[in-house]
């Protein structure tokens, strides 16, 4: 695969993530105690980001040291810790510039299908698919952040972490 296409992936993939972990760091302790939509929101965005990053998904189940699955539809009965949402963002965010570094085009084009075979999506679609679910899910948590401190983090326009490919 033509190495400025991986690059602008990752820079802007990588910007998504960004995005999330400012958010996530921005949470007061008292409000992400307080508010299990924060940190379930935080897990939710992180346990799909893990998902969808998998090239079988077939059997995929929470990560250590998490037991929650949010392939059910129940919320998880108590806040996560914010060390470990961020230690599982950075285990993700090692993920996919991995998988971006050693996208082919043999591999990009191979095809990723959930169990159900409800979703049957490209390699190269499905991480644009999940770049749109973290971006969506940073969105609101800056909507809740805005909505509690009046504040929220600024729009990041390129990953941090932009080294070259």
């Amino acid at each position: 695969m033509n190495q400025s296409i991986k690059a602008a992936l990752w820079c802007q993939f990588g910007a998504s993530i960004d995005m999330l972990e400012n958010a996530i760091r921005m949470c007061p302790e008292e409000f992400w105690n307080s508010d299990l939509s924060f940190s379930g929101n935080a897990y939710h965005t992180l346990f799909f980001l893990d998902y969808y990053l998998t090239l079988e998904p077939v059997g995929f189940g929470a990560r250590s040291p998490f037991t929650h699955s949010e392939f059910e539809d129940e919320p998880p009965s108590v806040p996560f810790l914010k060390i470990e949402i961020l230690n599982y963002l950075e285990f993700n965010r090692n993920k996919c510039r991995h998988l971006i570094m050693g996208l082919t085009a043999e591999l990009s084009e191979s095809r990723w299908i959930n169990e159900s075979k409800t979703m049957d999506y490209s390699i190269f679609e499905i991480l644009l698919y999940n770049m749109r679910h973290v971006q969506h899910h940073a969105a609101q948590l800056n909507m809740m952040l805005r909505n509690h401190l009046n504040d929220a983090p600024n729009w990041v326009y390129r990953a941090q972490e932009n080294t070259k490919l």
